[in-house]
């Protein structure tokens, strides 16, 4: 699977913390990320990830491209929701993409961990279904 994580400044620490706790789990996937996010995830544990620019500066819109494209299974974006964003629409673009695809999409810990506790038991088989169905349509 590949799984894009984001998250705003006020918000990095807590998912360095999250992907520390899950980091066997994520061991076993593609993992995308904005810049500094993925700078800090990268110096905290052993995983590998592929990172793209930093929010503000675009990284937010090749994740939603990578998302138009069919290859993104799954977005964890903390966000922070009680500070300004100078990168708003970009923000909402994303989130549209996720909904406009059906990409799982969880902007804070909690719904994160349940999509992760989901991954762990299987339940994104049907991801593959639908990548399937769209290159059979290319």
């Amino acid at each position: 699977m590949n799984i894009a994580f984001i998250a705003h400044d006020k918000k990095k620490n807590d998912i360095v913390q999250f992907v520390t706790a899950y980091e066997k789990v994520l061991s076993e996937h593609n993992l995308f990320t904005t810049g500094t996010t993925g700078q800090r995830i990268m110096e905290a544990t052993s995983l590998v990830v592929h990172r793209f620019q930093s929010g503000p500066l675009g990284g937010d819109q090749q994740i939603g491209a990578r998302i138009a494209e069919n290859e993104m299974d799954c977005v964890i974006f903390f966000k922070d929701p009680l500070t300004a964003q100078p990168h708003e629409p970009d923000i909402t673009a994303l989130i549209r993409l996720c909904d406009v695809y059906s990409i799982p999409l969880a902007t804070n810990m909690a719904t994160a961990e349940i999509l992760l506790r989901g991954l762990e038991r299987g339940d994104f088989q049907w991801r593959e279904i639908v990548k399937g169905k769209s290159e059979d349509q290319s």
